[in-house]
């Protein structure tokens, strides 16, 4: 395992007690009973107080349903994922053999469910919230100065929709045209058809992410920006 000592200094937290970095860093698949699972629950709660307090008072005039909008954006699986990899945490999780051969250092789920457990780490190794939030806050960077109120925060499937809507057109139709590579890394490509336009395609690593890129694809033909 690479050095916890440079992990920390990514963290921008040093443990007292680094057994619960340790503990932070292990995945189900290394032990049933000690594993980060029991932190990941109360880091997740702690994320998203955070999340609503930064948002609450970026954002002074936005009403609750547009806060609980852009919460969801910053809290969602690919967002704290995206973290977990800016931190390179994949160099440092403990996984099981099956994880190990299967990429598991690379998955949205494990590096999303460690950057929790690492939240709740931090909190019962500092016993302070506010130490919580000024890592947190460090670890998002840059992505909280693009956290917008405009509509096109929405995800591009959630835009062509309403766009469809609006002018009274049926839904788009999305369908799998292949699958190819190994189980633990496969591309999807995927088709999203409406009536009188052409059909486009989009790809991903996740029929979800290759639906939304076929979206992006009509929206673009339609002129949507």
């Amino acid at each position: 395992m690479v050095s916890l000592g440079r992990l920390m200094q990514s963290l921008n937290y040093r443990f007292n007690d680094e057994k619960y970095l340790q503990l932070a860093l292990t995945h189900r698949s290394v032990s049933g009973n000690h594993n980060n699972e029991r932190l990941e629950f109360l880091g997740d709660s702690i994320l998203g107080m955070i999340i609503a307090d930064y948002l609450y008072h970026r954002f002074p005039l936005e009403k609750e349903g547009r806060l609980t909008r852009l919460r969801a954006n910053l809290v969602k699986q690919e967002s704290l994922a995206d973290v977990g990899r800016t931190l390179k945490l994949g160099d440092y999780l403990r996984l099981g053999a099956g994880e190990l051969k299967s990429g598991g250092f690379r998955r949205d789920s494990i590096l999303a469910d460690t950057v929790e457990a690492l939240l709740g780490a931090i909190y019962l190794d500092s016993a302070n919230l506010e130490t919580c939030r000024r890592c947190l806050l460090a670890w998002y960077g840059p992505r909280l100065d693009e956290v917008s109120t405009e509509p096109s925060l929405k995800d591009p499937k959630s835009r062509l929709q309403e766009y469809l809507q609006a002018h009274h057109l049926p839904l788009p139709v999305y369908s799998v045209m292949s699958v190819f590579g190994e189980d633990h890394n496969q591309t999807f490509q995927v088709q999203c058809q409406i009536e009188h336009v052409p059909p486009v395609q989009g790809s991903g690593n996740s029929r979800r992410y290759a639906e939304q890129a076929a979206a992006t694809a009509l929206l673009s033909q339609l002129g949507v920006e």
